[in-house]
């Protein structure tokens, strides 16, 4: 079985994705690893999150922005 996170009061997906998979790159993985919460963008607690498996040879740095914050063209 894959790992889990139980959310708290007020997390948010880059910032679970920050402090469980140490990059806000993964937040896309961790929002296609759970599609059914993908309507929340504050999260209550109790809910629980599948967390991807990251390959940290193919996984992005801190430095690099998710994909609704780079600047298309």
């Amino acid at each position: 079985m894959g790992r889990t996170y139980t959310t708290a009061q007020g997390d948010m997906w880059d910032s679970i994705a920050y402090q469980q998979l140490g990059s806000i790159s993964y937040t896309d993985m961790l929002m296609r690893q759970n599609l059914k919460y993908n309507d929340i963008y504050i999260f209550p607690a109790g809910i629980v999150l599948n967390l991807p498996d990251v390959d940290a040879s193919t996984g992005s740095t801190a430095d690099t922005l998710p994909p609704w914050k780079q600047v298309a063209g």
